[in-house]
């Protein structure tokens, strides 16, 4: 199945109101795409990867921060682009805001590009929605044998969207408040994240699951006999007994 199938699919099974976003950490010396925007080069300024996701997701752009591109020190130092002990932090802070992830330099880049316009090989496949898209893929996951690992820090949610790319699981994301102040994301939105590898298994269980009924938006079951108050039903004001 190639990206063009996995992005009908998603759209067609699971209409997320964002678009999907793949993610790839690049170790030093890969390449970057050629139509990248990078904050300090392209923007003139450093952002928060939050932001980058939110640019990917609702502008379309593909965007990658390197070290120098971060401004977020939580999430600088868990994708491993400094060390906690080279910090200055704020007397009284927390040191589980800072502590590492990923391996000290092992990545100079979190790139990340809208599905639809991918030029490059993903590590992970992010998907934003509300909890009821998050359902069916979880079910969808479920149609396969592949269970989905809560991750609910409800902090540097992009660490936990980065920790896909190493240990390979279907993902639920809680969103952070830093993705909520900064990001754009909304009050009824979660994340859910999946290895590139597993994204044509997530389209054919929800092609699957649609099949039998289990769909997107949600089918309700609207054709059972309502029970209604005395003042809508019209039958007891005809004089008949309720239909059966």
């Amino acid at each position: 199945m190639d990206v063009k199938a996995i992005s009908e699919g998603l759209n067609f099974y699971l209409r997320p109101q964002t678009f999907p976003v793949a993610v790839k950490l690049l170790a030093k010396g890969e390449q970057l795409p050629e139509k990248v925007r990078i904050p300090s080069r392209d923007l003139g300024r450093k952002l928060l990867i939050c932001q980058g996701m939110g640019l990917a997701r609702r502008h379309g752009w593909t965007m990658a921060f390197g070290k120098e591109d971060l401004r977020c020190a939580p999430a600088a130092t868990g994708l491993g682009f400094y060390r906690f002990e080279d910090l200055k932090t704020p007397e009284g802070s927390n040191a589980n805001y800072y502590s590492g992830k990923l391996d000290q330099g092992k990545y100079e880049y979190f790139l990340m590009s809208p599905l639809h316009s991918l030029a490059f090989e993903p590590d992970s496949l992010v998907i934003y929605g509300n909890a009821a898209q998050a359902m069916r893929l979880v079910s969808a996951f479920g149609f396969a044998g592949q269970k989905t690992s809560p991750k609910v820090t409800a902090f540097r949610d992009c660490v936990d969207i980065a920790l896909v790319s190493e240990k390979p699981d279907p993902t639920f994301i809680l969103p952070s408040g830093g993705d909520r102040v900064f990001g754009g994301t909304q009050d009824f939105e979660v994340i859910f994240a999946m290895p590139w590898s597993m994204a044509e298994t997530a389209v054919k269980g929800l092609e699957t699951s649609h099949k039998m009924g289990f769909r997107y938006p949600v089918v309700t079951d609207l054709s059972h006999e309502p029970s209604l108050p005395p003042f809508l039903d019209i039958e007891p004001m005809l004089g008949q007994p309720p239909s059966e």
